[in-house]
């Protein structure tokens, strides 16, 4: 990558003080940063209320990013999945989906990796390799809000569920979480991040005062069998975690929602929904239950839908709200980190030699 200057890595009064560096009137900035983010445009040509020789300077000492697409998927129910290299050679993913109701939602990433290792992910299965910069994760939603505006449409929602834990990189993500309602104008409510239930950061995340939303990746309701798909919870086992979510509750008024990853005979039993249905009974609190994406690292197979109506209807009786969640690009595996792996797999099929051959 050259060595020019990112302009997703300045404020507003950076920007400013850079472009009144190089002679230019103050209300430049401000132009700028609206194709940046109010009308984002993927290039500096396409800028076209600043004067040419502006945009040449740009073009020459600064970009719009370092993101670089190193593979795309698009979905007959028309979710696009992107791969992107960084700087560095590391591979990230973020998805959009677009639903019936006009939401248009990304997905992204807040780490290359992940260190939290749970069983059934592609991403835990891969391991870690560092944290994103702020600049890094609202990068991958301004990109998709590029492909909107040119479409004469708008990104709606953001979820920090991509690659990674939000709360193991929680200052870059909290710093991208404001940035994002800041400056891409997108609303606190229509935020959502996820984490697999780190409970100091749960309880930093309640005093932030954001109406931002959080969902628990869950998955099971015993110490035992979540401890073996999700090792954080051998650190903060479920009573910490509840005790947590609770105080999230208390402090910003909001519900928590419960990821529920359903796998067939393993965790969408009656047993485990009434467990589940006596852990939150009482809490304002959602059950989003989600038929598995199978990865390669992991043999169980999603539920069927006559479990998950089961499930629902246990979960009702202990006056626990509950719904399946709509599976989007399950033909170009959008699931997080199902892409990257392909890729790094074609990657290592290709450096093989015929002397490698037994």
């Amino acid at each position: 990558m050259p060595s020019t200057i990112n302009l997703y890595d300045l404020s507003l009064d950076a920007l400013t003080e850079l472009l009144s560096g190089w002679g230019q009137p103050r209300f430049r900035a401000k132009q700028v940063w609206a194709w940046l983010y109010e009308k984002p445009v993927a290039s500096f040509e396409a800028m076209t209320d600043l004067p040419g020789t502006l945009r040449e300077r740009l073009t020459a000492e600064a970009s719009l990013g370092v993101l670089t697409v190193s593979a795309e998927r698009t979905s007959k129910d028309g979710t696009v999945k992107r791969l992107y290299e960084l700087p560095d050679g590391q591979l990230i993913e973020s998805v959009m989906m677009p639903y019936d109701d006009h939401r248009r939602t990304a997905c992204i990433s807040t780490q290359a990796g992940c260190a939290m290792g749970c069983t059934f992910c592609a991403t835990g299965q891969m391991g870690f390799a560092r944290h994103l910069t702020a600049a890094e994760i609202v990068e991958q939603a301004v990109h998709f809000a590029q492909i909107l505006h040119a479409e004469g449409d708008r990104l709606s929602n953001i979820v920090l569920m991509g690659m990674g834990e939000p709360f193991h990189n929680y200052d870059a993500s909290i710093e991208a979480v404001r940035r994002l309602m800041a400056d891409l104008g997108i609303g606190a409510r229509h935020i959502t991040i996820s984490t697999v239930g780190l409970v100091p950061q749960i309880r930093q995340f309640a005093d932030e005062g954001l109406q931002v939303k959080l969902a628990i990746s869950l998955h099971a309701a015993t110490d035992d069998e979540r401890g073996a798909m999700l090792p954080v919870n051998r650190r903060y086992p479920l009573a910490d975690l509840m005790d947590a979510c609770r105080y999230y509750i208390e402090k910003t008024g909001r519900r928590v929602t419960f990821e529920w990853a359903l796998i067939a005979g393993k965790n969408d039993t009656p047993e485990q929904a009434n467990m589940l249905g006596e852990m939150l009974t009482g809490m304002l609190a959602h059950v989003n239950l989600i038929p598995l994406n199978p990865t390669g690292g992991y043999d169980g197979r999603p539920s069927d839908p006559e479990a998950a109506k089961r499930f629902i209807a246990l979960l009702e009786g202990y006056g626990v709200s509950a719904t399946v969640r709509v599976r989007r690009g399950i033909d170009i595996d959008a699931g997080c980190g199902q892409l990257k792996s392909a890729v790094i797999r074609q990657q290592r099929a290709k450096t093989i030699t015929i002397d490698d051959i037994p």
